[in-house]
């Protein structure tokens, strides 16, 4: 085709697999002649086990941004700190799917559309800093870490557990709100729907979870209209209703811990927020190293020169070394916030970096 220009333009895929069961991976290409020089992105590697952003006979929306390249071959190159080497120039593109050698697998392309990036709003991307679960933590070792840079976070609230032990009182949630802008949002209704997840409960019975927890919000002049799942799982419930569909009769985005790809502004599919959850600086346990954020061409510089929305995905503090993949000590905490100030990444809730495209 005639070249394009994709700088600060992102990739949009609409597409269908019909039935994921034999489905190992989804890339994307773009390149020059005969691919002789490209760059690809594997956005989605299908997984055994939890939830998948792809499923089974629906149409799903996929951005692909310079953030997220994981190749680059020929004269095409990614610099130490994720940039590629042009953005101009392209004349092929090219969409694959890749079947695990033990059954076919029908995918449907329906658009392969150019949109502007995130980098159009934001040039040095944005981060929002999200917490799960309402722990007591957050309050007494993250707020003065973020609040040293003038830092807000969103909280992703268990309305039952609020008040109770190891947990945030209303007193405290206010505070963060009113005082410190801090948003509170929700994670679940019921202490029992967040342990069992989601998918594992009827649609009234998730529905009436949502419920109840909106009016909670509510009642308690908690202002966000925001959701996060409980173990990031948003497939169908136990009677075959998906999850997110639900979600979205309820809460104007609902993140979950997908991390394949990073969010983008606007987001492909709201009710599937992408997040990186894991994050720890504990030794022999599960989670995910703070190199994969720190390092040279890790998730802060790729977001700050590509630039695209991170959303990372907090659950415990603790002041000492973590014993669990759920924990980050408050000095890696703050390794992770001065990461974020130094590449001058803007900070926003997610309701905040919302409410510029809604």
């Amino acid at each position: 085709m005639p070249a394009i220009d994709l700088t600060a333009k992102m990739i949009r895929l609409v597409l269908r697999v019909e039935d994921v069961a034999h489905l190992r991976q989804l890339a994307f290409y773009v390149g020059t002649r005969a691919f002789s020089n490209y760059f690809s992105w594997e956005f989605h590697t299908h997984s055994a086990e939890g939830a998948n952003y792809v499923q089974s006979g629906e149409w799903v929306v996929i951005h692909l941004q310079w953030a997220d390249i994981t190749k680059a071959s020929g004269a095409f190159s990614i610099s130490e700190t994720g940039v590629p080497s042009v953005t101009t120039g392209f004349t092929d593109m090219s969409f694959a799917a890749y079947d695990d050698n033990a059954g076919p697998v029908t995918v449907r392309l329906q658009a392969v559309e150019v949109l502007p990036d995130t980098s159009t709003k934001f040039p040095r991307g944005v981060v929002s800093i999200t917490f799960d679960d309402s722990f007591a933590s957050v309050y007494d070792l993250a707020q003065p870490v973020m609040q040293a840079h003038g830092f807000a976070g969103t909280m992703y609230n268990i309305a039952e557990a609020v008040g109770t032990s190891r947990y945030l009182t209303l007193k405290q949630m206010r505070d963060m709100q009113d005082r410190s802008g801090w948003e509170m949002a929700g994670h679940a209704y019921s202490t029992s729907a967040h342990d069992a997840s989601y998918s594992q409960l009827t649609s009234r019975q998730v529905d009436a979870d949502f419920g109840r927890l909106r009016s909670w919000l509510d009642a308690n002049r908690l202002h966000s209209t925001h959701f996060a799942y409980p173990h990031g799982a948003f497939q169908a419930t136990s009677d075959g209703v998906p999850v997110d569909h639900i979600a979205a009769q309820h809460f104007t985005t609902a993140r979950s811990i997908i991390a394949e790809t990073v969010e983008s502004l606007v987001p492909a599919m709201p009710h599937r927020l992408k997040a990186l959850t894991g994050l720890t600086d504990g030794v022999g346990i599960d989670g995910s190293p703070l190199s994969l954020m720190l390092e040279p061409g890790g998730k802060l510089d790729r977001c700050a020169k590509n630039g695209d929305w991170l959303i990372l995905a907090f659950h415990q503090l603790v002041p000492g070394p973590p014993t669990a993949g759920t924990q980050i000590s408050q000095a890696g905490f703050a390794a992770v916030m001065d990461g974020i100030a130094a590449r001058g990444i803007p900070v926003l809730t997610v309701g905040e970096a919302m409410s510029h495209f809604t």
